[in-house]
């Protein structure tokens, strides 16, 4: 993106030092990634860090005002209420493709919120091997409140662990060790001294969970999240006691119900340049003239399935529940990244924290996914180099 960067960065790379890095990487947990870590970062220019700051600013000043829980609750489907619910969500990310203006400049959209964590650890794991193994500008930074890597890692040992001791904070997963990204997992407990549980493996008792840690019975105070509810209801070969819904004493570090009040749900609320115009279908009473312009996106699917690139009229009168639909107009990612074949294009992901102490979510790294498909995701990059997950440098 910044072009002087991009010929410096691509002219010096090599595949050797590329492979240093993984093998590196992988090391540093005793764990490789089961996705493929891009070959280069991403170079952003100040012009464009001021346009995603304010696109930012244009979404946390909605989904955090006083009254948006209430106006959003009904995005929690029925039977998948949690109880125990925090005033506001302890992570929230927003993804934004990075496309070209009406003057050529590149500018950001938004294509999805979350509030649910992702990719946290591994992040500034990934920024520490970067910068081991290349050149990154003096003063780009991938965090944004000028934060060390110890600082870093402390916010987010405070953040999750509040107070408690290691032993009694769980991070909780359906199969934990079949996850694509549990290279974060592995991160996560490492440095924070938690362990890394599957649902199956937690006991409801008396309105108490526990699990066990190192063949001791060990009692469960908070729990740091990563479970989604469509994974949990198709694995029902999974014999559990405990299905997130029931009235246990326990804090959470990613309340469950974020993950649904702050989603897809959240778009239609939204006005903003950065923010493409979406609409729940159900809301519509005449659908576009040109819907080839308009993507489709189920509200509760996760990496995005079930997507529709290319909605009909008669896709949209077949929903059985329109109410659980979005029509987004289409976000045109530019293909920018110039790589040794052809250029990728890129979402970059912002990522906050919100700790109980702070008046406002702090913006404290970012994740960047590059691709030369048709859609980002693995599937659709499949065979192809300089593509996946990555990293954003910031011009000061």
């Amino acid at each position: 993106m910044i072009p002087a960067i991009r010929r410096r960065y691509n002219d010096t790379f090599t595949n050797e030092a590329y492979r240093a890095m993984l093998s590196w990487l992988g090391g540093q947990y005793n764990h490789d990634p089961k996705f493929h870590v891009a070959e280069t970062p991403v170079f952003f220019s100040r012009a464009f860090r001021e346009r995603v700051f304010q696109a930012c600013d244009d979404v946390i000043a909605t989904v955090t005002a006083p009254d948006y829980a209430e106006r959003a609750a009904r995005a929690i489907p029925p039977g998948e209420k949690v109880p125990r619910q925090d005033e506001r969500p302890l992570f929230l990310q927003l993804d934004f493709g990075v496309c070209r203006a009406e003057d050529g400049s590149l500018t950001p959209q938004l294509v999805e919120v979350q509030g649910f964590p992702s990719l946290y650890f591994f992040q500034g794991l990934l920024d520490r091997s970067f910068r081991r193994f290349f050149t990154i500008p003096e003063g780009f930074s991938a965090r944004f409140d000028g934060s060390s890597d110890a600082d870093y890692l402390e916010l987010l040992r405070s953040t999750i662990l509040n107070g408690h001791p290691p032993e009694n904070v769980i991070l909780l997963e359906v199969d934990p060790k079949g996850q694509t990204t549990r290279i974060d997992f592995v991160v996560a407990c490492a440095e924070l001294g938690i362990s890394e549980v599957c649902i199956s493996e937690v006991d409801l008792e008396d309105g108490q969970l526990y699990y066990h840690r190192d063949g001791k019975r060990t009692r469960v105070l908070r729990i740091f999240n990563r479970v989604i509810f469509d994974e949990l209801k198709a694995r029902t070969d999974l014999q559990r006691k405990f299905n997130l819904i029931e009235d246990a004493e326990v804090e959470w570090a990613g309340h469950p119900n974020w993950f649904f009040l702050i989603s897809k749900f959240s778009l239609p609320f939204l006005d903003s340049p950065y923010v493409p115009e979406t609409h729940f279908v159900s809301d519509l009473d005449s659908y576009p003239e040109d819907l080839s312009n308009y993507v489709l996106k189920p509200l509760y699917s996760f990496a995005g399935m079930g997507v529709n690139l290319y909605p009909t009229e008669a896709d949209l009168r077949a929903l059985e529940r329109p109410e659980h639909y979005i029509l987004q107009r289409k976000v045109t990612y530019a293909p920018i990244v110039e790589t040794p074949d052809e250029p990728a294009r890129v979402e970059l992901r912002m990522m906050y924290l919100w700790p109980p102490d702070r008046e406002r979510p702090t913006l404290v790294n970012n994740l960047v996914r590059l691709s030369k498909g048709e859609m980002i995701g693995v599937r659709y990059n499949e065979g192809k180099t300089w593509v996946g997950g990555t990293v954003g440098y910031f011009e000061p």
